[in-house]
């Protein structure tokens, strides 16, 4: 395998008239760059930094697509699935350019790929940083007992709330990649929070969507306030938005754990969420 067989551009639409199908092809697998990409193609590319993204691809002899990738400084590349090989070429590629990467997402066997090429041929220290698994929701499953209140889109009058909880929930999981503001008003344009609330209306925790893109939607984020957590917030909330995905016909529901969490694992199998695949992030050092 030779660097030089990935191909990479800073154009999306290139990008994506040569790869689309194949991130099409296998939507929970390829959940993160078919929702990064669809929400860079809305939004634009500068979403998640002032550098331009990076996609990347790489074809077999008769031009199908085997892997790809997506950059968007200054966060980690993102990876398909990859052999040893293709993970060897693709870290000798960037580092002939001399590109910045402070790390690597994707599934696990690919980041441990990267990672260890990353090291060999650059000598930078490389260590995981998050461990995670991708589930899919099978039959939905309400949790019991439900809690006391209800569900409720959030709305233009709970953009502070959004912003705030948003940040709050960064700072827990280590960032979130995009400008609180603009992740509130994105959201809120196509209903893509959920709010649990007490009768009188106070908010007690939220759920996310991404948009519907190639038949899946991902769940995310979910945050409850810090001193009501453990009271069935968290699961009723979440059940809410997969219930409200599954009605509107949505093919692929999917969402992320933490794998050191093993509250929210058993959370979310409980709700009716089936392990798909492990992820990883790992990051490098200088």
């Amino acid at each position: 395998m030779r660097p030089e067989n990935w191909y990479l551009t800073e154009d999306l639409d290139e990008f994506l008239a040569r790869a689309g199908g194949f991130l099409r092809s296998r939507p929970a697998l390829h959940t993160v760059p078919l929702t990064v990409t669809d929400a860079l193609r809305r939004r634009g590319l500068h979403l998640y930094g002032k550098e331009a993204p990076l996609f990347g691809l790489l074809e077999a002899d008769d031009g199908t697509v085997r892997a790809a990738l997506l950059h968007t400084p200054p966060f980690q590349i993102n990876v398909t699935a990859l052999t040893p090989q293709e993970a060897d070429a693709l870290a000798v590629r960037f580092a002939e350019l001399g590109r910045s990467l402070p790390g690597v997402s994707g599934p696990k066997d690919a980041t441990e790929s990267f990672a260890a090429a990353w090291e060999r041929r650059t000598g930078a220290a490389v260590a995981v940083d998050k461990r995670q698994r991708l589930y899919r929701l099978g039959e939905l499953t309400v949790p019991e007992p439900r809690p006391q209140g209800r569900a409720r889109i959030a709305g233009p009058a709970d953009r502070h709330l959004l912003i705030r909880w948003f940040e709050e929930f960064g700072e827990i999981t280590g960032g979130v990649g995009q400008d609180p503001g603009n992740w509130a008003d994105a959201r809120i344009s196509y209903g893509g929070v959920t709010l649990w609330e007490t009768g009188d209306g106070t908010p007690l925790a939220m759920a996310g969507a991404t948009p519907e893109t190639a038949g899946q939607v991902r769940v995310a984020p979910v945050y409850t306030l810090a001193d009501l957590r453990g009271r069935g917030y968290a699961g009723a909330v979440t059940a809410e938005v997969s219930r409200t995905a599954r009605a509107a016909g949505v093919q692929e529901i999917l969402l992320f754990t933490d794998l050191d969490n093993p509250t929210s694992n058993g959370l979310y199998q409980r709700i009716g969420y089936r392990p798909v695949a492990d992820f990883s992030v790992w990051r490098f050092g200088g």
